[in-house]
């Protein structure tokens, strides 16, 4: 064992990245093996940490639910939580979503959101085909510190919410879309040349690191207050 990591062969795990930077180390679960994530898990949980895994499937959770008390599993976002340590929540995160079918990688950015100490607030469904339903909950929207707007097709949502508020914004391209959306770069596209001033703009379906830069930006805001 390191003072910086733990070695077990397969994983070197960052014990020390919750000192480091205020945030333990996710882990993503695609191409591991129940056997590989059991021995994670294992790890982390005995080093008092709380673990958050992303990209799970059911059977992964079942196998470690079999093994591990506590185990929260969110099909729609395919995260996995062990909490040993609830952490205390601060500021607001507004998660918006222009359909409901980019509720998945929404909510794999709430629970990541979550995990790392912000109250989330969802608002699914005000993408721009029917923009009204964003109107009406753009002055609830407006009261959070930050907000992460998902979104596929032609990727709209996210520079339209920019331009409205004073607020810092994180859109998410996802993948949802017919032919000429081409897995979410169209939408990818129009949201790195949106002309909206200060958008950030994270990769493809990647509702955890939306969620991840959002804490980190609601807790500064929390704290210079």
């Amino acid at each position: 064992m390191s003072d910086k990591y733990i070695d077990i062969d397969f994983a070197k795990l960052d014990i020390e990245r919750q000192k480091r930077r205020g945030c333990s180390e996710a882990v993503f679960c695609e191409c591991k093996t129940n056997e590989q994530l059991i021995k994670i898990f294992t790890e982390f949980k005995n080093n008092g940490q709380n673990v958050l895994g992303t990209r799970a499937t059911y059977e992964q959770a079942q196998a470690l639910q079999t093994v591990f008390s506590g185990i929260n599993y969110n099909e729609k976002a395919r995260t996995l939580t062990l909490i040993q340590k609830e952490p205390d929540k601060v500021g607001e995160i507004a998660i918006c979503t222009g359909g409901t079918g980019d509720i998945p990688v929404a909510e794999e950015a709430a629970e990541t959101a979550q995990f790392y100490g912000s109250n989330v607030k969802r608002y699914y469904d005000i993408g721009v085909a029917g923009i009204h339903r964003l109107f009406d909950k753009l002055e609830d929207i407006r009261k959070s510190n930050v907000i992460i707007a998902v979104a596929g097709m032609e990727g709209a949502l996210g520079g339209i919410l920019t331009g409205l508020v004073d607020i810092p914004v994180i859109s998410v391209p996802t993948s949802v879309g017919y032919g000429t959306s081409m897995k979410g770069i169209c939408a990818l596209l129009t949201m790195l040349n949106s002309c909206a001033e200060g958008m950030t703009v994270v990769n493809i379906d990647n509702g955890f690191n939306a969620g991840y830069s959002a804490a980190q930006i609601n807790k500064l805001i929390v704290k210079g207050r």
